[in-house]
């Protein structure tokens, strides 16, 4: 493998609050050398790539990602997200298991981890079910599917419904140190929902989920960790007053970390605008003061962990009345530029911006990547943060189209994408 060096770059390492110049050094796809600083000598015999004052950082690492494949596959497959994915710097996927048929045995973690090798892009992980087929009953086999190598489990968008099973699924993860997700959501509040409860949702007459039903959830859940000592991820939080659940719970002393989906940083409740489909999201986009609440727990830290949500649905699916169209939205390839908006307009520091994509999911999941450290992985996103761009949703890689980016204008553009030291970008 070839050796490279990066050079002549602003390196960004939240891991280390570093943010300054230097130069990497690659050999055998692990980061060989980190210079801090100006370089001015590099080795005989290095391919040197100049990134002209350009940012370096670790790769983004993307953990919640649904695919269509296998069952869906005119939706997504895994080479379409693993392209999307070089595109938009991130490095390493972690694959939902709501797939036909579900991942809920080991074997199916194989599956989806040997397809995604086989493809020599980016890293493709696989989550596993909690429930088996995703039923909400019977704990799925957990314990080989963590041999197996999934990082989390999880039931993806719908919530374990019945306290029993969630409980007996804590209690046995809690054996192993396994990561339980679940989503926060009192299934009675937002049977139906479509959008967020208020004004808004009452004048287009559409059925709302009320803020509450989050937090209603999230307290039954979180009673559940401390019974179970269990290490728990809330999530894609959306709402204030869960957050305030979140943060007491952190203050207790329970293993909680959470996620957030770009969206909820980015748009909010107006954003549905007329019946504006691209936007029909699941948990629903939510007032301007839970985003903005959102985007202070993000610069504190309470947040741990940005993801895309990438949640691929053809045109059929989506181009129907609101009430009638498939939740969800692609954000692989603008997750990156996306969450750059938080640097330019709402002022995060960078690092504070990068942190949650890099690593905050590293540090989750017991991952070695995330990090500009000697001997880490060489997946790295070379990008520049102000250059603009206008997002073309029929450019995108993924196969479906539904990003509410669309036509949207963004500052960061990513430049090269390195998986083990190999351009896949």
């Amino acid at each position: 493998m070839t050796t490279v060096a990066i050079v002549n770059a602003r390196l960004l390492d939240p891991a280390s609050d570093y943010d300054g110049p230097g130069a990497v050094l690659v050999e055998d796809g692990r980061i060989a050398q980190v210079v801090r600083g100006q370089a001015t000598q590099h080795p005989d015999g290095v391919e040197i790539v100049d990134a002209h004052g350009l940012c370096l950082s670790p790769g983004l690492i993307d953990i919640r990602v649904k695919t269509g494949e296998p069952g869906a596959e005119p939706k997504e497959t895994l080479k379409s997200a693993s392209l999307a994915a070089a595109a938009g710097g991130v490095t390493t996927i972690v694959v939902q298991p709501d797939t036909d048929p579900a991942v809920d045995d080991p074997a199916m973690v194989d599956f989806i981890q040997r397809r995604g090798a086989a493809l020599n892009l980016v890293n493709v992980r696989a989550a596993g079910a909690a429930t088996k087929a995703l039923g909400g009953e019977r704990m799925a086999e957990i314990g080989l599917m963590d041999e197996a190598g999934a990082l989390y489990f999880t039931d993806g968008d719908k919530v374990i419904v019945n306290s029993r099973t969630l409980q007996r699924v804590m209690s046995y993860a809690a054996a192993f140190n396994a990561l339980i997700a679940c989503r926060p959501a009192d299934p009675w509040l937002t049977e139906g929902a479509v959008a967020a409860s208020g004004e808004l949702a009452t004048r287009l007459g559409l059925s709302g989920s009320p803020a509450i039903a989050e937090r209603i959830g999230l307290e039954r859940d979180l009673a559940l960790v401390e019974q179970t000592g269990a290490r728990f991820l809330v999530d894609q939080i959306s709402t204030e007053g869960a957050l305030e659940t979140l943060a007491r719970a952190r203050a207790k002393g329970l293993e909680v970390a959470a996620s957030v989906s770009i969206n909820h940083l980015c748009f909010n409740e107006v954003d549905i605008g007329d019946y504006r489909t691209f936007y029909r999201l699941d948990p629903p986009l939510r007032s301007e003061a839970d985003r903005q609440a959102l985007i202070e727990a993000v610069r504190e830290g309470l947040i741990d962990v940005i993801t895309s949500a990438h949640a691929p649905a053809p045109a059929e699916d989506k181009r129907r009345p609101f009430a009638e169209a498939a939740p969800g939205a692609v954000g692989l390839e603008t997750l990156l530029p996306a969450a750059l908006t938080l640097h330019h307009e709402d002022g995060l520091d960078l690092l504070d911006v990068l942190r949650p994509l890099t690593q905050g999911p590293a540090a989750l999941l017991g991952l070695d990547a995330g990090v500009l450290t000697e001997g880490a992985p060489a997946d790295l996103v070379l990008f520049d943060p102000g250059a603009p761009i206008i997002v073309d949703a029929d450019a995108l890689r993924s196969k479906s189209k539904n990003s509410p980016f669309d036509g949207r204008r963004l500052q960061g553009k990513v430049i090269g994408t390195w998986v083990g030291g190999r351009k896949v970008f």
